[in-house]
């Protein structure tokens, strides 16, 4: 590499440019440069000088620290995409890459913080053929049984996937085409997973995680390759959503509830289960409860009543959001383990980048502590004085370090 900025890395100047959703094109305009001199600088074969590189980290709007950490190794195992033939390959790698910072962004918690221990089961499956409607339904049931969850609905999904060692990162992506994507990573041997919030309605957001709970159980051995192929892709994605049917809906006791396979019969059940009204439809067909025919008849009435945009209660049932990658950041912060500023320079990100992708409030990486002001006492006397026995006290928890120190 000739005359530049040592310890430049080149990949990370493409995850940045894609995270960004600039083309080479854009990005030379926006630094005033040649779209020549950035393929020189992605492709490793020259470096930006040390003013340019401060030019594009604030073109970027990233640190020029993030420019000079190798990536982590985040393994090639398949990234699954929600309606894949549907999304630009600009978004798709766009959110590739803001998953993969979430990724290193749980690695450097995971210095200070033991996350919950993986608990996923996964189909030992390396071509999808192999999979069949029985075995997507055993291993929906093998999932709740390990996770505990019994025959009835989940509570909270996202808080159920998130203690079973699952990262969830859930922000908007800019596009209602893009559902969600998950991955298996292969820096921490743990999954990852990205909801778009674009559309954020709970049963919508629960069928989506529930969707990628179901590529990471069943396809996580199938090669990328696998999924370039129009009629693979499809046969898959539609595994995944047997998957999250079978997995939120189990088949004795979903149906067990079930008075009348009707819209009308449907709808009092919307709230418990916390599924949306189509997917009761699907799940049905695929227990057998209703024919092609019915089937065909309940989608013409459920268009027929304007319910493809929204369905009834969709803004009354409470929306889920995860909580780990918040709370891990938090408890650092709260312990006095590390600073928002050591942070911030431990993860190398953006605050709004590390704001979003953790689901932290706006402003909460640049908060700095309140301070704290005496408040006024009233006089007391004698036993109207609070005593210790009569003092409530709170209950400390152990803070646990990493094994890795």
């Amino acid at each position: 590499m000739r005359n530049g900025t040592p310890g430049f890395q080149s990949e990370r100047l493409v995850e940045a440019r894609e995270s960004r959703g600039l083309t080479q094109v854009a990005l030379a305009d926006l630094i005033n440069r040649t779209s020549s001199s950035i393929s020189r600088w992605e492709a490793g074969n020259q470096s930006p000088e040390p003013e340019a590189l401060e030019i594009l980290a604030r073109a970027l709007n990233l640190p020029i620290t993030f420019f000079l950490r190798p990536r982590a190794h985040h393994g090639d195992n398949p990234m699954f995409f929600r309606s894949m033939a549907n999304t630009t390959l600009g978004l798709r790698r766009r959110t590739c890459g803001r998953l993969h910072w979430a990724e290193e962004i749980a690695l450097v918690l995971q210095e200070w913080l033991d996350l919950p221990t993986v608990n996923v089961p996964r189909l030992d499956a390396a071509d999808y053929r192999e999979i069949g409607e029985t075995e997507i339904e055993r291993m929906a049931g093998e999932c709740r049984s390990l996770w505990s969850l019994g025959n009835g609905p989940i509570a909270d999904l996202l808080l159920v996937m998130e203690n079973a060692g699952i990262c969830i990162v859930k922000e908007e992506v800019g596009s209602v085409t893009m559902d969600g994507l998950s991955h298996w990573s292969d820096a921490d041997h743990r999954p990852y997973v990205m909801i778009a919030a674009d559309k954020d309605t709970c049963a919508r957001s629960r069928l989506d995680a529930a969707h990628e709970l179901g590529h990471l159980v069943l396809h996580g051995r199938i090669k990328e390759r696998t999924l370039a192929d129009a009629a693979a892709f499809k046969e898959v994605e539609r595994q995944a959503f047997l998957f999250a049917g079978a997995f939120l809906m189990p088949g004795e006791s979903f149906a067990a509830e079930i008075w009348s396979p009707t819209l009308n019969g449907f709808l009092p059940l919307k709230e418990r289960w916390k599924v949306s009204l189509g997917a009761m439809i699907r799940r049905c067909r695929t227990l057998g409860m209703i024919n092609d025919e019915y089937e065909q008849r309940l989608w013409k009435h459920y268009s027929s009543r304007g319910w493809r945009k929204a369905e009834p209660l969709d803004d009354t049932i409470p929306v889920e959001s995860p909580r780990l990658l918040a709370r891990s950041v938090r408890l650092l912060i709260d312990e006095g383990i590390r600073t928002r500023e050591q942070l911030l320079s431990d993860f190398r990100l953006p605050e709004g980048d590390i704001e979003s992708l953790c689901g932290l409030p706006r402003g909460f990486m640049t908060s700095a502590a309140a301070e704290l002001v005496p408040l006024l006492r009233l006089k007391v006397s004698g036993t109207a004085a609070t005593t210790s026995e009569n003092s409530e006290t709170g209950q400390l928890i152990e803070f646990r370090r990493s094994r890795r120190e």
